[in-house]
């Protein structure tokens, strides 16, 4: 992997921890903002939206920009946006906060994913994805049970602080271990790119990708209160048990970045249908400590052993595209990231209890799991990319291009 691809990944380890942290937070937060638990779990769904309709947005209007420059643009926006996170005297300031946060991730990460798919050979690209996905891992593994731990030791605005501070250090390795990317003689032109939304495959990748997102998210997003309130732990295991959620992440994006280059279906169907039973049984032994602690743990490993191909699966049936494949990716999942904890919170508010969004998980699971099937026979059955089939020798001309002084150029 070319060591812009690992910078790539560190920065992204800045946006993992805001995006997921206020799943440890939301006690603290929603007591502090006189708001209800499912109300400040909104925010987590505000940033959501943020990535769904920043990630397209920011990916035309960048389309045209030097590839460094943009992520350097939108990695200072970020850390801005965490510090008046920090500062919000309102919730509705705080909701702000996380939309605007969430514009300037969503364009790092279609940017950043449109590089490092482009400095890699075709049958890299899972595991150059799951470089970047390894920095969202890493995020859960020390990022999000930091700032559960510093929320509960120094206040919910503490973690703010954090990530923004960890922002900074992104932007400086950006700085300084990223080159400036020359301008390619061929300048991408959007209505080429927009041709890859004439694929009925592409608009099924992304409902898959929701669907899969959503799932797991919807029961995330609540696990707080769930470790608390249902199954009886301490407040102080919630940073814990967020912790093991994030090592079985690192463990499922490592698998799934090794096998899904060659068995990307085989990888989406066991690895969503997993994640489908252990939401199940989450939901089943929602009272018992020791279940629950080892479930969420197993989820974090079938949950990202998926990612690497579900990104993947995006960049190659939208080849021709691979700048607004990278943001189609990051909306997919951030629809997920924002239906799956408004759902949750619904079945919370119908007093249906806390170990609810993990049954609502499951089911939009068994929906993926059918979708999946349905993609794969329509692979199988030879309905292949109108969009691959327009530039197949594009991309392979690309991606024999792509060493020594050409990956910069490619990359840009």
């Amino acid at each position: 992997m070319p060591l812009a691809v690992y910078i790539l990944g560190l920065s992204v380890f800045a946006l993992g921890t805001s995006e997921f942290m206020l799943s440890g937070l939301l006690p603290p937060l929603a007591e502090d903002m006189n708001v209800s638990i499912p109300t400040a779990g909104l925010l987590i769904s505000a940033f959501a939206i943020g990535m769904v309709v920043g990630a397209p947005l920011l990916a035309v209007a960048t389309l045209r920009l030097p590839r460094r420059t943009t992520l350097i643009a939108l990695i200072s926006v970020f850390g801005l946006g965490q510090v008046a996170g920090a500062l919000a005297p309102t919730y509705e300031v705080l909701f702000a906060s996380r939309v605007i946060s969430a514009f300037a991730c969503a364009g790092f990460w279609a940017v950043g994913a449109a590089v490092a798919i482009a400095m890699v050979p075709l049958n890299q690209r899972a595991r150059a994805m799951a470089v970047m996905i390894g920095g969202l891992s890493i995020a859960n593994v020390l990022g999000v049970p930091a700032g559960a731990f510093l929320g509960e030791s120094l206040g919910w605005r503490s973690a703010f602080w954090a990530v923004g501070a960890a922002s900074a250090v992104a932007l400086v390795g950006v700085v300084t271990l990223i080159p400036p990317l020359p301008v390619p003689a061929e300048k991408p032109r959007l209505k080429r790119e927009l041709v890859i939304y004439r694929d009925r495959q592409v608009w099924l990748a992304v409902v898959i990708t929701a669907l899969a997102a959503g799932g797991v998210f919807c029961a995330f997003s609540y696990l707080a209160p769930l470790l608390t309130d249902v199954a009886g732990l301490d407040s102080g295991w919630v940073p814990t048990v967020l912790a093991l959620f994030g090592i079985g992440a690192l463990v499922g994006t490592a698998l799934g970045g090794r096998y899904a280059d060659a068995h990307l279906f085989g990888v989406l169907i066991s690895g969503i249908t997993v994640s489908a039973v252990l939401l199940a049984l989450l939901a089943l032994t929602a009272s018992h400590p020791v279940p629950v602690i080892v479930l969420t743990f197993l989820l974090g490993v079938s949950c990202f052993y998926t990612a690497p191909a579900l990104n993947a699966r995006l960049f190659n049936i939208a080849a021709a595209a691979p700048t607004l494949a990278g943001a189609t990716a990051t909306a997919a999942f951030n629809l997920g990231n924002t239906g799956g904890p408004w759902l949750g919170g619904t079945v919370i508010d119908a007093d249906f209890g806390y170990a609810s969004p993990a049954w609502a998980g499951g089911a939009i699971m068994v929906v993926a799991v059918a979708m999946t099937l349905w993609a794969l026979r329509l692979h199988r059955g030879g309905a292949s990319s109108r969009v691959i089939a327009g530039s197949s020798a594009r991309p392979a001309t690309a991606a024999a291009e792509v060493t020594g002084p050409a990956k910069a150029e490619c990359a840009s």
